[in-house]
């Protein structure tokens, strides 16, 4: 059996402390710089002592964080197994959290990477996105926080008023209406008597970044429709717009969120995925004991769907029966029948979705003439 050399990295944004070992032999701790020339000496140094170990493979582990997956790119174009770990699917015991180490970290790493190279235990491996689909993540994911962004300022403006003894007059309506930010700009002139001049200049500061970002938010529409325009998005984002409540954002996010369909086999791993899943509880006698959502996975998709689910129970009849049904079950929990109704449109969208295989994740290929119009997506879906 040819050996195999294991490496456990605790990866910092400028430190990288690694515990190598090959095969059953105790691991040397060593410590590299995270940078380019530090990651380059390290992989040299690797293969180096792959030669004089006779080692067949190196094997090498670290968490998943918001460094992303610079390193694992580097290491498998290296031709270094990489795996990057699930922090939730590492066990840790009461004194591991209390006693925690970057050397300790890294030695756990190692310990599970032996337990699978040498005894077959399964690794809580993450899916590794290719490079395109993370680009694409990073187009959507600045839409959706633009937006989450609009919402804070304009709750900044309401706090603002309130502290100021202000009240929206009920002649304005409700919502951000044109008269209403008319009405906000006269309080913001510095001549009005009604805002002492601290407040006026914060409100008028507040205004001109709602209008910049309403701005961006237009920009980012466009970049959005023009991503879902391409090769690798169109069939399967025409697919999951006709769906009531499911907008153009909500679509492209739940595609670029989502990865490669074909990896999940069932229903129950993407509800799982998107932490819509019930959590479980046996022990004993004590089986099959339901408790809360997991909430893991991405929680921006499953702010969507929580959107596109209100969005649906006032507009689709089948939606709003299941609601109601449930509700009529348990009324005093009510989320419980909003959830329920969440996973069921997850479901449906990888369903849908799944009719629309992509092209190779290189195509870029462009048909902006038919593209909806941002404005066309549903309001309540984003």
């Amino acid at each position: 059996m040819c050996k195999v050399i294991m490496i456990g990295c605790d990866l910092h944004d400028k430190t990288m402390l690694l515990k190598i070992a090959v095969d059953r032999e105790a691991a040397v701790t060593r410590s590299v710089r995270n940078t380019a020339d530090g990651r380059r000496k390290m992989i040299a140094d690797l293969k180096t002592q792959k030669k004089q170990a006779g080692a067949g493979r190196i094997i090498f582990a670290y968490e998943a964080s918001g460094l992303g997956f610079g390193l694992y790119d580097q290491l498998t174009d290296a031709g270094i197994e990489c795996h990057v770990l699930a922090p939730t699917g590492l066990e840790r015991s009461v004194q591991h959290r209390r006693r925690k180490t970057d050397e300790r970290d890294a030695e756990q790493l190692l310990g599970a990477l032996r337990a699978h190279v040498l005894a077959g235990n399964e690794l809580p491996s993450v899916w590794v996105p290719d490079r395109q689909t993370r680009d694409d993540r990073d187009l959507v994911r600045a839409r959706v926080d633009i937006a989450d962004k609009l919402t804070m300022v304009k709750n900044e403006i309401k706090s603002l008023l309130k502290r100021n003894g202000i009240r929206r007059p009920a002649a304005l309506g409700k919502g951000w209406t044109r008269s209403y930010y008319s009405w906000l700009e006269q309080l913001a002139d510095e001549q009005n008597p009604q805002l002492a001049p601290g407040a006026s200049v914060s409100l008028a500061s507040k205004l001109r970044e709602i209008q910049f970002v309403e701005a961006e938010v237009l920009r980012l529409d466009e970049q959005v429709i023009a991503l879902a325009m391409t090769d690798r998005y169109r069939g399967a984002f025409y697919e999951l717009i006709r769906l009531k409540g499911v907008g153009n954002l909500t679509a492209m996010l739940f595609l670029t969120e989502i990865g490669d369909l074909s990896r999940f086999k069932n229903r129950k791993q993407i509800a799982a995925f998107f932490g819509l899943a019930p959590s479980t509880y046996e022990s004993g006698q004590a089986d099959d004991r339901k408790g809360h959502i997991t909430r893991q996975g991405p929680g921006r998709v499953r702010k969507v769907l929580c959107q596109a689910t209100w969005a649906r129970v006032r507009t689709d009849e089948r939606t709003r029966a299941v609601y109601d049904r449930l509700v009529e079950r348990n009324p005093k929990h009510k989320k419980i029948a909003v959830v329920a109704c969440m996973r069921r449109l997850g479901i449906e969208m990888w369903h849908r979705a799944q009719h629309h295989p992509r092209p190779h994740s290189g195509s870029t290929q462009r048909d902006r003439p038919a593209a909806p119009s941002p404005s066309a997506r549903a309001p309540a879906s984003g």
